[in-house]
């Protein structure tokens, strides 16, 4: 018997949408009021910023459900500044959304990690996996030390996280919103794949944004609209 593709391609596309019915029947049969509620607006607290992997599902690892988590993911959890597919998801859950909680979580047995640290060409994709190995060079003398491969590759996880964090606070949205009464709290967390569970870093953000503020500070909103106006009214030429 021949095996055709589109017979198996819609076979897999068949079970989503029964799986899709079969989880709507779940929900209101539990509520009847539960899509009506989701349809009238979100407010979630939480920002995860996570690896693309198909092994680590957000909403599933941090036993959060529809409405209680915005959601970031690209290859290797980074926080590239000219990124703006990134920039704007952050833009928007802070500023108009106001999350609470901005979680950059990667995974232990990250690929982008592993092909980063590698000497292996794999097209396109080299570029971006550029940003891991300047995490690589700016932890050299630990990364190097490490003889034991997977140990390495477990600790450029952590140090990617750490440093993605830290790539939050160089931000304009994150500096501007640490002025803020309430601002949002950043966290570096890594996901352990062999056993479902979920490390905090204990990442300090707010030392790494005082630490060099001198090199990535800038001047608040309210500092820029004020020389705009300066601008506008001839004050400042």
């Amino acid at each position: 018997m021949t095996h055709n593709p589109s017979d198996e391609s819609a076979a897999a596309m068949d079970r989503i949408m029964t799986n899709n019915r079969k989880w709507v029947e779940e929900k209101k049969a539990a509520d009847p009021e539960y899509f009506h509620k989701l349809a009238e607006g979100q407010k979630p607290r939480y920002l995860f910023i996570g690896c693309s992997d198909s092994r680590v599902p957000a909403s599933a690892i941090t036993g959060t459900g529809p409405g209680e988590m915005f959601v970031h993911r690209n290859i290797a959890n980074l926080v590239v500044h000219s990124d703006m597919n990134l920039l704007a998801v952050l833009q928007y859950a802070v500023e108009v959304l106001g999350v609470k909680d901005i979680m950059v979580v990667g995974h232990y047995g990250c690929g982008g990690v592993a092909a980063a640290a590698s000497n292996k060409q794999y097209g396109l994709i080299d570029n971006w996996l550029t940003h891991i190995k300047d995490v690589v060079r700016l932890h050299e003398t630990e990364f190097t030390s490490i003889t034991d491969k997977e140990k390495q590759l477990r600790r450029l996880v952590e140090l990617n996280v750490i440093e993605q964090v830290r790539n939050l606070t160089k931000t304009n949205i994150i500096q501007n919103a640490m002025q803020s009464v309430d601002p949002p709290r950043l966290h570096g967390l890594v996901y352990d794949i062999n056993d479902g569970v979920l490390h905090d870093l204990k990442v300090e953000a707010d030392d790494a944004l005082n630490e060099f503020q001198h090199i990535y500070g800038i001047e608040d909103v309210k500092h820029a609209e004020e020389v705009a106006e300066d601008i506008q009214e001839g004050k400042v030429s």
